[in-house]
């Protein structure tokens, strides 16, 4: 099975119109951070924030008049729910897809507005997939694959028609991969458009199935990741066989690279990025002496993150960044010894979030106390001076960031 140049083109036609051109843009900063030009395609743009209705609009479009009526299946917790569920009811195409049990109930009841019937099965994507083929059977629907269909990844290969037509001198492209649809599609594009372009797929390193398959070794995985997008345990056999053909090198980064990459996208571009999607700009940035001086073509592939889980990581941000920073600080428990430890913090520029004063469950002497402020600061740097103020007011205070 093969995706070539003609088919991708032939996708680009159909599904123009109803799927957005993104922007392929370059950034200043993040170039200067990278030590490359760092040119960003902001797929989270698209209107369900997913490059996943590509593929999806391309498949639905393929069917036949008698495959229409009867409908469509799919398998997904996440983008690829939203992408078909949104363009089958465009397209008056009955849609059912089938979720885990724990998907959380937003992603349910999104996947309900865009008009598909959601079936709640399994407690594991697995368990979920085995009863869709089930259903599928049952009830003879067409199913859409989330990324092993050649429909699908030629969908996905006009990121790279796109981004070679706003950036023709593009030297790499950096692609998340999860089950290799995108990857492979974009790669059957640009090394047909320009054979010297390098592919890089991205992954984490607790999902690495992909960097284990190429190298033919056995995947160790983790309980969960960041970039739930791409945490697939099981690449694609077609994707595969393409993936070994026209990739370069599948690299892997981990959780605190994903997080950071989040964070700048968010502070610099002002852009909201889901974990998978900001897994490109991490590669860069993990291995900046081998992009140094190229110039690299990013994939955004989505934006769809819970909002209190982008508050934990822009809060865990500020943490590593040394803007959030947790002192512990032991004072004699005296009237106004509080006050001249936070009159101390006032002088060195850090503002107080936090305060929690402990008498009973410490170490220390009777009469003494232990105060854990939380703090806002500007560096680590400014943390340091801090420690040292409260030392010369005589006050011993240590970090109190990672127990």
């Amino acid at each position: 099975m093969s995706v070539t140049l003609q088919d991708v083109r032939s996708a680009a036609s159909a599904i123009s119109g109803a799927v957005l051109n993104t922007a392929c843009l370059l950034s200043r900063t993040l170039s200067a951070i990278a030590g490359a030009q760092i040119y960003l395609k902001f797929e989270n743009h698209q209107f369900t924030a997913s490059f996943k209705e590509r593929g999806a609009l391309n498949k639905l479009l393929s069917l036949d008049a008698a495959q229409r009526p009867a409908g469509v299946i799919a398998v997904s917790a996440g983008n690829h729910a939203q992408g078909v569920a949104y363009h089958a009811k465009r397209l008056n195409i009955p849609a059912v897809i089938v979720m885990p049990r724990f998907t959380p109930h937003v992603k349910v009841e999104q996947t309900r507005v865009f008009g598909a019937e959601v079936i709640l099965h399994g407690g594991n994507f697995d368990e979920a997939k085995a009863h869709a083929l089930q259903v599928m059977s049952q009830r003879r629907l067409t199913l859409v694959h989330p990324y092993d269909d050649a429909q699908i990844m030629a969908g996905q290969g006009t990121i790279a028609l796109e981004m070679l037509d706003a950036q023709p001198d593009l030297d790499v492209l950096m692609v998340p991969v999860g089950g290799g649809g995108m990857i492979a599609g974009m790669a059957s594009a640009a090394k047909a458009l320009k054979p010297g372009i390098q592919i890089i797929g991205v992954e984490c390193k607790r999902f690495p199935s992909m960097h284990c398959a190429l190298k033919r070794s056995e995947p160790e995985f983790g309980a969960n990741s960041i970039a739930d997008g791409i945490a697939v345990k099981e690449p694609g056999k077609l994707t595969l066989e393409i993936i070994r053909r026209l990739v370069d090198d599948v690299l892997l980064v981990d959780e605190g690279d994903i997080e950071q990459a989040m964070l700048l996208l968010l502070e610099i571009e002002k852009t909201v990025v889901e974990g998978a999607g900001a897994v490109g700009l991490a590669g860069v940035l993990c291995n900046r002496e081998r992009f140094a001086g190229k110039k690299a073509g990013i994939v955004l592939s989505g934006g769809n993150i819970d909002p209190l889980t982008l508050a934990d990581i822009i809060e865990r941000g500020m943490v590593r960044a040394g803007r959030l920073t947790r002192l512990q600080v032991e004072l004699r428990d005296l009237p106004g010894s509080l006050a001249k430890v936070t009159a101390a913090l006032a002088e060195a520029n850090a503002n107080i979030e936090e305060v929690h004063h402990e008498r009973a469950f410490t170490r220390l002497p009777v009469q003494s106390a232990v105060v854990d402020f939380v703090l806002q600061t500007r560096s680590h740097e400014h943390v340091q001076q801090i420690i040292a103020a409260l030392d010369a007011a005589g006050f011993k205070a240590r970090l109190h960031n990672a127990d």
